[in-house]
């Protein structure tokens, strides 16, 4: 009986250390660490960097792709049309577009054409315009006006992205007509070119003063000549 007994007492022992070897053999998903390499580094978490553009480290490029298609004897051939905004934030902004069999062929062509069409772009130390303006592109109208301070972009879609990547920090946008985002990103981009310096508004102002003037001084003169005959 005692021979029974410590038979299965040391049965019993070997159940136990087995299933703490098993234990310690299988730690938990929860335990482990997934992230650590042979050298004990911790690898870097991956995190999605901003397109960098082929036009330097200050430039910064937003892409839009569409598919394409043209209908010939042979079928439907297939194509990509890449829209590609580049701006530094820093007051110049341009626009490309680029057409291939292949995205990244299409997106390097559009480079290529937002990179002849760069334009300078004016603005005030706050980051804003200096006055209102309005952008036309066939369809497409878009209103551009000043903001105060802490405002923010009021825009979106191609919109925004123009608006961001010439420098505004203050802006309100509307468009008025047609969501083509050709058409839009056009239209920003011509309604920016008409932007006027203080200076230049001054001048018109006064050019527009003098020929009312004028104007009023000429129609005084010919009542007094009828009044006189």
């Amino acid at each position: 009986m005692e021979n029974k007994v410590e038979k299965v007492a040391t049965q019993e022992e070997q159940n136990t250390n087995t299933e703490v070897k098993v234990e310690n053999e299988k730690t938990p998903n929860k335990e482990r660490n997934f992230n650590k390499n042979k050298n004990n580094n911790t690898k870097p978490g991956f995190k999605r960097q901003p397109r960098r553009s082929s036009l330097g480290d200050n430039f910064e490029e937003r892409v839009k792709i569409k598919r394409i298609s043209k209908t010939t004897k042979g079928g439907r051939h297939m194509r990509f049309s890449a829209l590609v905004i580049v701006g530094d934030k820093n007051g110049r902004v341009g626009f490309g577009i680029g057409k291939a069999d292949e995205t990244p062929n299409a997106i390097k062509k559009a480079v290529k054409n937002a990179r002849k069409a760069l334009i300078k772009v004016n603005m005030n130390h706050k980051g804003t315009l200096y006055h209102e303006i309005i952008g036309r592109k066939g369809a497409s109208r878009v209103l551009i006006k000043p903001a105060p301070e802490g405002t923010g972009i009021i825009a979106g879609g191609v919109i925004r992205d123009v608006i961001e990547l010439a420098g505004f920090k203050d802006v309100y946008t509307k468009n008025l007509g047609s969501n083509t985002p050709i058409n839009m990103v056009t239209a920003v981009i011509e309604g920016l070119k008409k932007q006027l310096l203080p200076v230049n508004v001054k001048k018109a102002r006064d050019l527009i003063k003098s020929k009312t003037e004028t104007v009023a001084n000429t129609n005084i003169e010919k009542q007094n000549e009828s009044e006189k005959k």
